[in-house]
């Protein structure tokens, strides 16, 4: 068992782009690049490993939004993730935002339970916008 002292979160640099794409197979890979530059992808590290991922994206440019937030499954429920979480919410109110959106599809009840639990309330459903025709939920949280 480890503890948040010997958890790293961190900005993605150029020399993690390959670790960022093994955790992300969402994002194309052309985009990787582009977005460590920006600044919108996160690494967990435990052990000098990587255990963790968070991507932010934007619509319409401003408004942040968690594209992907992942853990290798033996670091769930351990705090980690709301760990990440709390970096990234302090570097978006770092850069003057209010708020954070995120989602989950309808049919996965543990990510809306996490969702709850770090202080997103629902905000809305899209219908259907996922493959099979599954709907997705999303959250707000006030920053």
């Amino acid at each position: 068992m480890i503890g948040l002292d010997q958890v790293n979160i961190r900005f993605a640099t150029p020399e993690d782009e390959e670790t960022c794409r093994r955790m992300d197979p969402y994002l194309p890979a052309a985009m990787f690049a582009h977005k460590i530059a920006l600044g919108e992808l996160l690494l967990v590290e435990a052990a000098g490993q990587a255990i963790g991922y968070l991507r932010l994206e934007y619509i319409w440019g401003k408004v942040p939004y968690i594209g992907l937030i992942w853990l290798v499954p033996e670091y769930r429920g351990l705090g980690i993730g709301t760990a990440t979480l709390k970096f990234a919410e302090a570097h978006l109110r770092e850069r003057g935002h209010t708020f954070l959106l995120s989602s989950s599809q309808v049919n996965e009840a543990e990510p809306q339970a996490w969702h709850r639990a770090v202080g997103f309330r629902e905000c809305g459903i899209i219908a259907g916008i996922n493959e099979g025709g599954i709907g997705e939920v999303f959250f707000r949280k006030e920053l």
